[in-house]
């Protein structure tokens, strides 16, 4: 190829494919800047962009595994609590009964004794009845098969059995007939509503060692949805402070990259003064 020549522009040539490689690179840099992702695409690198993918999915998987977990431990403590009041309930029980038990009380004071304990006797109903959270009870006869919530992604389950606490079950052993209008009925009754004491304490020992399962399970689960996204960011994330750096880097030598096209297009008018 001639030296001199108003067809060729090798010089030219070369400063356009310099200033179109110094604009790629300054439109990715400003791409990372934007997103504040160095892989935001697979078009950036596939092998990266797959991997972050699937831990991507990891991860939304991990959050229905946390929610799961989260209504477990909401059902439980809603099931502790109304088993605490059980509890309270019963010890005031006892107090009537007991009391009910003198043979020296008059007619109208033991009639307001079985009064008393008629009331507070149907208020445990009432605490099963109204320990619910999202539909579940697990203080009622049909709650006993408790809940089942997921402990990790491949949907494993992690089971915490319920406890029937209702009236005349297997663990308040009054039953919703149970009086204390006389001191042999008073005496039963309180034998009933002692051995209903010890079991209910031992039925939310148990809960609370389900409750505490559950929400050492959902810990774990959340330091490793963590670790994931941190994982994830260690792949994809751009360093910012870096590419800021570049860009300024790339901004200058593509205003450079435009005055050696500049000068490059000139040369070829330089031949005009040959002819002159």
């Amino acid at each position: 190829m001639p030296l001199n020549s108003v067809n060729t522009n090798s010089g030219a040539m070369i400063a356009l494919q310099n200033l179109q490689k110094t604009n790629m690179e300054l439109d990715t840099v400003q791409s990372r800047i934007n997103t504040g992702k160095k892989v935001n695409t697979a078009k950036d690198n596939g092998a990266i962009w797959a991997i972050a993918q699937g831990q991507r999915a990891e991860v939304g998987a991990l959050n229905a595994v946390k929610d799961s977990l989260d209504r477990g431990s909401s059902a439980i403590d809603v099931a502790l609590a109304a088993g605490e009041s059980i509890s309270d309930l019963l010890t005031q029980l006892k107090e009537k009964a007991l009391s009910a038990t003198d043979k020296s009380l008059t007619t109208s004071a033991r009639s307001a004794l079985n009064e008393d304990f008629k009331s507070i006797r149907d208020q445990i109903t009432s605490a099963v009845s109204n320990a619910k959270f999202n539909g579940v009870n697990m203080i009622n006869a049909a709650g006993t098969a408790g809940f089942s919530a997921l402990s990790n992604t491949s949907g494993s389950v992690t089971t915490v059995k319920g406890e029937n606490l209702a009236l005349g079950g297997p663990n308040v052993t009054v039953a919703a007939t149970t009086t204390i209008g006389t001191s042999t009925t008073a005496t039963a009754a309180l034998t009933l509503v002692n051995a209903s004491i010890d079991k209910v304490s031992a039925s939310l020992a148990r809960l609370g060692t389900g409750a505490k399962k559950l929400d050492s399970t959902r810990q774990f689960v959340g330091k490793l949805s963590d670790a994931i996204e941190t994982g994830i960011g260690n792949l994809v994330d751009a360093d910012l402070a870096k590419e800021s750096a570049r860009l300024q880097s790339l901004q200058t030598k593509q205003q450079l990259g435009v005055q050696a096209l500049s000068i490059a297009n000139q040369s070829s008018s330089v031949l005009l003064g040959l002819f002159r």
